[in-house]
Formats: C-alpha cells, sequence, structure tokens
C-alpha cells in the first residue's frame, strides 16, 4: 500500500472512532450520551490504537501533521514527502468527519445545542483566553511527541545512530499500544482546557466539514479559534524535537 493512501486512511479511522465517541457521548438519544470525559478520553486512545496500528507497516502512522514535522526535522522524512502525508491526513480527517456525521445524522437532527454539534468536528477551550490555549495544544503536543521519540528511538538517547532513515519511527504493532495509552493519559491529565486537539488534521479538517455541510441548527465553526488548534501542535511538534535532539547527543547526562 502507498504511504499517502495509509495516512488518509488511519487518519480517517482516527477521526472515524474519536469524533465518533465524542458524537456517542455529546448528542441526544444515543446510547452512550452523557458518559462523560473518561469515555471520550479513552475512545481517543482506542481511535489512535486503530488508525496506528492499520497503517504503520506502510507509513509509520503519524497521522498527525504534528508528527509529521517532527519526523521531517528529525530527518526521518524528507519536506516533499512530508507535504504529501499532510494533505492526505488532511483529507482523511475530513472523510472521517463525513462519515461521523452521516452514521449519527439523527442525532444530530433531535440535538438542540449547536456547540454539542460543533464538538463533535472540532475543539474549542473551556475558558475563552487564546494565549493559554495555545500554550496548553503546544505543551499537550510536546506530551505527545516527545515521548514517541523516546519509545520508538531509545538508541538515540545513549548516543547510538540509527542503521538507516526509518519514517515509521521503529514502531512496532505492539509499540503502537503505549502510543495509545499515551493519548489516553493526555485527554485525562491535559485535555480540560482546549479538548486537545494536539493534531492539525484532526481540528482543522472536521472544523471545514462542520462548515460546509448542512447541519440543522448549527453554529458558526469559530474561526477565531481554528488557528490555535493549528499553530500551538506545531509549536509543540518543534518543542519535542528540540529537546529530543538535546538528550540524543552523546554526551548528554
Amino acid at each position: 500500500m502507498s504511504p499517502y493512501i495509509a495516512e488518509f486512511i488511519g487518519t480517517m479511522l482516527l477521526i472515524l472512532f474519536g469524533n465518533g465517541v465524542v458524537a456517542n457521548v455529546l448528542l441526544k438519544r444515543t446510547k452512550g450520551n452523557d458518559a462523560g470525559w473518561i469515555v471520550i478520553s479513552a475512545g481517543w486512545g482506542v481511535a489512535v490504537y486503530v488508525g496506528a496500528f492499520c497503517s504503520n507497516a506502510y507509513s509509520g502512522a503519524q497521522l498527525n501533521p504534528a508528527v509529521t514535522v517532527a519526523t521531517m526535522l528529525n530527518g526521518d522524512l524528507s519536506y516533499q514527502e512530508g507535504a504529501v502525508y499532510i494533505l492526505a491526513q488532511f483529507l482523511g480527517a475530513m472523510l472521517g468527519a463525513l462519515l461521523v456525521f452521516l452514521f449519527y445524522k439523527q442525532h444530530f437532527e433531535v440535538t438542540q445545542d449547536p456547540d454539542a454539534k460543533l464538538a463533535c468536528f472540532s475543539t474549542g477551550p473551556n475558558i475563552r483566553k487564546l494565549g493559554q490555549a495555545f500554550f496548553c495544544e503546544m505543551i499537550g503536543t510536546f506530551a505527545l511527541i516527545l515521548p514517541i521519540f523516546l519509545i520508538a528511538a531509545p538508541s538515540l538517547v545513549h548516543g547510538d545512530a540509527p542503521a538507516e532513515s526509518d519514517p515509521t519511527l521503529g514502531l512496532g504493532s505492539l509499540g503502537l499500544l503505549p502510543v495509545g495509552l499515551l493519548v489516553f493519559g493526555i485527554g485525562m491529565s491535559l485535555g480540560g482546557t482546549t479538548g486537545y486537539a494536539i493534531n492539525p488534521a484532526r481540528d482543522l479538517g472536521p472544523r471545514l466539514v462542520h462548515a460546509l455541510l448542512p447541519i440543522r441548527g448549527k453554529r458558526d465553526s469559530d474561526w477565531g479559534y481554528a488557528w490555535v488548534p493549528v499553530a500551538g501542535p506545531i509549536a509543540g511538534a518543534v518543542l519535542a524535537t528540540v529537546v529530543f535532539w538535546l538528550v540524543s547527543l552523546p554526551d548528554a547526562v
């Protein structure tokens, strides 16, 4: 399978399961209505694992432009390849969001809360301070990407060079389970402020779908906030990469 198709399919599955659990909890008359934040966080952890194990062998299961940016900065993926990865991720996220809407269409129609409908597509801060929200998205993404690098390439931390450039980051199928648990933990610990997008494609792609779909009773798509879950995760990716470089130096303590 082409790595670009793998990124498209993996990200589509990520959003289908991830935004699907949000819809199940927030929309009216679902079996999971009002199940709470623990269910949402657990659902997103499973979503990451499902998307990742379906695409890992072909593309490295990045599924996130922030991860792709970090991988490019780390020299494991060319900028040309990375750009196509990111395009595939955005398109996959948009398809996943569309499938969630079609799956829960009747429940969207009986739900009166326009904020709940938007939340089934994209994130937003509970306290609207954009600078603080940017910081939270940056730190949340840092807490995602640095552990992924440390899980995938422990030899680098001890100063050993990898055998070859590897866009899969060296994660086998068992190595993907800790990543799913990591996302679950980020949701439980750091997700209460902004809803932890930590992934520009996860937020911007579905937000575009929300804007385009004829959803009854929907609100605006909150474009004034939309830059935060894009810029914050990219900043977190850069920060995580720099820290990884520092701890990977041969003489690092």
